[in-house]
């Protein structure tokens, strides 16, 4: 299907290019939200005659977003989650959650569809996203997930966690085994 943007989409054009989707795509999604219009000629004039309002809009648009820009940055992205022994989540932590949190912290509102994060976070540690405020905006942050307050400040630190009970036993033998060779070395001055 031919249709002419009404807005700039990040992979497929600008304002006022004409270009050819799927028809669902159109249909359920282009056509719908207002990101385009059906391509005719009666349509081609009538976007001529609204082109200048549409690009002063979408100028408005990116304005707004590039002064949340610093907001986005500054944000800490802190998520307490369960997860067990490995580091593994009892759930995930996914776009909608993250869109929640800017709000929240940062009081910038972004849908879930902006959350530039490709697969649900599934584990503890630090993960490396972008925010698309408008296409032209991105902003790279960095989302911190945990179990405790005390998990995320190592984590910010930029400390590694460990988990499962081996590695802590691991850690627990070679203290012993410090402490009793320390013992063994006194025991040999006296």
């Amino acid at each position: 299907m031919k249709v002419i943007l009404t807005e700039k989409i990040t992979k497929l054009g600008n304002i006022g290019d004409t270009v050819e989707v799927k028809t669902g795509f159109a249909r359920n999604y282009l056509l719908p939200m207002g990101k385009a219009m059906r391509w005719s000629r009666e349509n081609v004039a009538l976007f001529e005659a609204k082109k200048a309002e549409l690009q002063a809009r979408q100028e408005a648009a990116k304005k707004t977003a590039e002064s949340n820009v610093d907001a986005v940055k500054s944000a800490k992205l802190y998520m307490i989650r369960q997860a067990g022994d490995t580091g593994q989540l009892y759930g995930s932590v996914s776009t909608r959650d993250i869109a929640r949190m800017l709000k929240d912290v940062a009081n910038v509102a972004v849908e879930s569809a902006q959350v530039l994060l490709g697969a649900p976070i599934k584990s503890v540690g630090v993960f490396d996203t972008q925010i698309a405020l408008h296409p032209d905006v991105i902003v790279p942050v960095k989302i911190y997930v945990a179990q405790s307050q005390d998990e995320i400040e190592a984590l910010v630190a930029g400390k590694v966690l460990t988990f499962g009970t081996k590695k802590v036993e691991e850690a627990e033998e070679e203290k012993s085994e410090a402490k009793a060779e320390e013992k063994t070395e006194e025991a040999k001055a006296e």
